[in-house]
Parts: C-alpha cells; sequence; structure tokens
C-alpha cells in the first residue's frame, strides 16, 4: 500500500509537471494546482500534505512550490491553504501542519546563546528550561518559535524550549545548549544524530495564554506575540470593528503585525495551532508595557 500511494502521489508531481511545463514560477504561485486537474482547491492541499507527511522522496513540481525556493516543504503548505480560507473550518478536512507526536530526525550541535536575545524573542527566558535554535525550515517564519520538543540521543531524552533559530542547519536540525547537549550525547562528539517531537508546553497545562506588544506598537500600529500556548501557533487573526476576523501575517521575529494598528483595545483574538485546534479569546486589553494574561488555552 504504501508502494502504491507513493508511485501515485509522484504520478501527480509528476503530472504537474508534464502537463504545465511552461509555467513559471509566479504562475504556479497563483495556480497550487499539485494533481493538473486544472483547478487549486483542497485535493491539492492533501496532496502536498501528505507528500510532506510521509516524507517519501517525489520529484519537485512547480506548482507546489508556491514560494519559488525550489523545495517542498511546510511553507508551501501555509501558503497553499491561504488561498482557501473557508476550508479553514471545514470538519471534514482540518489542516493540519503534522499529526500529534509526529517523530523528527536530524542532527544536533551546541551553543552558548538562546536565553537572552533569541530569534524568538521570548526574553526572559526561564532558566527552568533547556533551550534550543530551530533549522530554518522547521522554524517556518516563527511558526515553532516557542515549541516544546522532547529530544533524543545516545545518552537520553530532555525537553527543551525553541528559543531561537539555526539558520544553517537541515531540516531537523538542532542547536542545543551547551550545558543541555552532555545530556544527549558525549560533548566531545559535537554533532550527533538526534530525533525529537513536539510536547505540550508544561506551563500551559493550568494557565491560559498571555500576549506581549512588541515595543512602539500603538493603536495606529501593533505587533502582538502570543505566550505560554500548549501547542505552536499555526495563525492569529483579530475581530474588526465589522464582526469579522482577520488575519494577521506572522513576522519571522515570532510577532503577528498590524501594519494599521487594531485601535485601543480591548481585543477579540482567534487563534489556531498546527494541529487544527481553534479557540477564542476575548476581552484581551491593549496595555503595550503589560503582559495581558488572556482566558483560554489550546486542549490538550
Amino acid at each position: 500500500m504504501k508502494q502504491i500511494r507513493k508511485a501515485v502521489l509522484t504520478a501527480a508531481l509528476l503530472a504537474a509537471l508534464t502537463v504545465c511545463p511552461a509555467v513559471s514560477a509566479e504562475e504556479a504561485a497563483v495556480t497550487g494546482d499539485l494533481n493538473a486537474d486544472g483547478t487549486a482547491d483542497k485535493a491539492d492541499v492533501l496532496l502536498l500534505r501528505d507528500h510532506l507527511l510521509t516524507k517519501e522522496t517525489a520529484s519537485d513540481a512547480a506548482a507546489a512550490d508556491l514560494n519559488a525556493d525550489s523545495s517542498l516543504d511546510a511553507r508551501d503548505l501555509t501558503l497553499l491553504k491561504r488561498l482557501f480560507p473557508a476550508a479553514e473550518t471545514d470538519t471534514e478536512h482540518t489542516w493540519i501542519l503534522e499529526p500529534k507526536g509526529t517523530v523528527h530526525s536530524g542532527f544536533a550541535t551546541f551553543y552558548g546563546g538562546g536565553y537572552e536575545g533569541g530569534c524568538a524573542m521570548l526574553d526572559p527566558v526561564s532558566k527552568d528550561y533547556w533551550i534550543t535554535a530551530m533549522n530554518l525550515p522547521d522554524w517556518n517564519n516563527a511558526e515553532l518559535a516557542g515549541a516544546y520538543l522532547e529530544v533524543t540521543g545516545e545518552l537520553g531524552t530532555i525537553n527543551v524550549l525553541v528559543t531561537d533559530l539555526l539558520p544553517e542547519g537541515a531540516k531537523g536540525d538542532l542547536d542545543l545548549y551547551t550545558d543541555a547537549f552532555p545530556l544527549i550525547a558525549p560533548a566531545e562528539k559535537g554533532k550527533v544524530p538526534v530525533t525529537w517531537k513536539i510536547l505540550p508546553l508544561d506551563t500551559a497545562e493550568d494557565a491560559p495564554f498571555t500576549y506581549k506588544y512588541k515595543v512602539g506598537s500603538t493603536e495606529f500600529w501593533c505587533a502582538v506575540q502570543v505566550r505560554n500556548h500548549r501547542y505552536p501557533i499555526e495563525k492569529l487573526e483579530y475581530l474588526n470593528d465589522d464582526g469579522e476576523f482577520v488575519e494577521l501575517p506572522r513576522r519571522n521575529f515570532n510577532y503577528f503585525e498590524a501594519q494599521s494598528g487594531l485601535g485601543k483595545g480591548p481585543f477579540t483574538f482567534r487563534i489556531t495551532d498546527i494541529y487544527g485546534q481553534v479557540v477564542i479569546d476575548e476581552d484581551i486589553p491593549f496595555t503595550p508595557d503589560e503582559m495581558p494574561q488572556g482566558h483560554v488555552q489550546f486542549p490538550e
């Protein structure tokens, strides 16, 4: 069955190249037509998602490479999903980055940073946590910033918080804090194979979200960060004056930005995690000098 599935997927991706050989990267980014049926729709999203989950080798297809970086990854899936906002609430096809408990593999190294000034901008980071930097593909425009991971090496398993970015790392790679690395492998090895998976954040078990507004935020320009989330966040939306939820674009430095501001508050946010779980948090005050606490949390 696995070989049949792989063959079907590969054939579909090859078909996208064969049927539309003259499609430019810009045109492909608009269509997203993986199965070459002339329409970009939910079937294409599911096809790309299945390809990423199985991690089986398949030929690149111009139609699947929405960000035109010559590779297929979660960033392409995110862009493709956003072509179909109505599908976000489709109970038949819930968009997820990966199933809970998915095990990733890569290599671990170590360095001395991450507690202060990390790219996730989570300062101050509690010394109660071991921390790590995350490779660029899995970082996915800060999607895994603040993720809680279980990392396993030859000497054992530890839990770490993603607080920084490892730009030069390949998919699956981690750069652990110096004192954490010897807990999973001998330090003299320097670089070792590891596996890791996402865990629910322990402090979120009995506490709601908190919010942090970026320095310089006003009612006319605002950037907001969600903290203490049980699982990594896929999307943040705010309720506008017309009663509609509007998605805020995420920046690589782990803030969601409203270029024209959100007003004076209080705000209502709708937050989606990478597993498709959605919660609505109401009456969040606009307090740039403080980190207001929310009222909800992702389910387990």
